[in-house]
């Protein structure tokens, strides 16, 4: 992949939980304006990749370079200062807060964007959660719950989005609504790294893949090639 293209060019990390070993040189990249995803069985190490981008789980060795600048081991909220927003698999809204509260929860200081995110632009995407607007957060459906944490990083105005999960748990509507909502989001410029448990979720939305395997990319390639390569999917990707 040209450099000029990386947006997010992670190399080589290695990160511990206490004593665990859990990502054994991870190394990727992921190019501007595109959806890239990151696939693997459960418990290989997505997660964890993820949140050493952010700065929840710092990696011990690697770099992990955005947009040119080095992240590695800078605090998380330094990282989304920078342009990385989060949207966790266990969505930590504010179940005390109104969907309005924690939409501005969101909301970074001292940012000076073009077009950024407002609430009502939010709920232009998002109109189930307009409707919800005064209701506390925790009285929202697992769905709605997604959408508001998704709106919450939104409004943060982020250059690239790292997205674990987004349909875990949902019903169809639900996931067919999550992954429209994905894929406009990418079309207004927005870069996304994915992490996502349907492989036909994530190679409808997704340009590239990565795979993992025992905290390791076992598996590059652009989306045909992996549609293409039973033998990697099954090896990788099947229970």
């Amino acid at each position: 992949m040209e450099e000029s293209k990386t947006l997010l060019h992670v190399d080589g990390i290695h990160t511990y939980i206490g004593k665990s070993h859990i990502l054994h040189g991870v190394s990727l990249d992921v190019e501007k304006g595109k959806i890239t995803a990151l696939l693997g069985r459960n418990g290989v190490g997505k997660s964890t990749t993820l949140k050493s981008i952010i700065g929840f789980t710092p990696s011990q060795r690697g770099s992990i370079r955005f947009d040119g600048v080095e992240v590695t081991h800078l605090k998380t909220y330094k990282i989304c200062r920078l342009g990385i927003g989060y949207v966790p698999e266990e969505r930590r809204i504010f179940p005390n807060l109104t969907v309005r509260q924690n939409l501005l929860m969101g909301v970074l200081p001292n940012q000076h964007v073009e077009d950024p995110w407002t609430i009502d632009r939010v709920y232009g995407y998002f109109p189930q959660l307009e409707r919800r607007d005064r209701q506390k957060g925790g009285r929202l459906s697992g769905g709605e719950q997604q959408m508001l944490t998704m709106g919450r990083t939104l409004m943060g105005n982020p250059v690239l989005i790292l997205i674990d999960e987004p349909t875990e748990g949902l019903s169809p509507l639900m996931v067919d609504a999550v992954v429209q909502i994905i894929r406009d989001v990418n079309e207004k410029g927005c870069t996304i790294l994915l992490v996502e448990h349907s492989l036909d979720v994530a190679l409808d939305l997704a340009s590239h893949a990565f795979l993992m395997s025992k905290g390791e990319i076992v598996y590059r390639g652009a989306r045909e090639d992996l549609q293409g390569n039973e033998e990697v999917r099954k090896k990788y990707l099947e229970v």
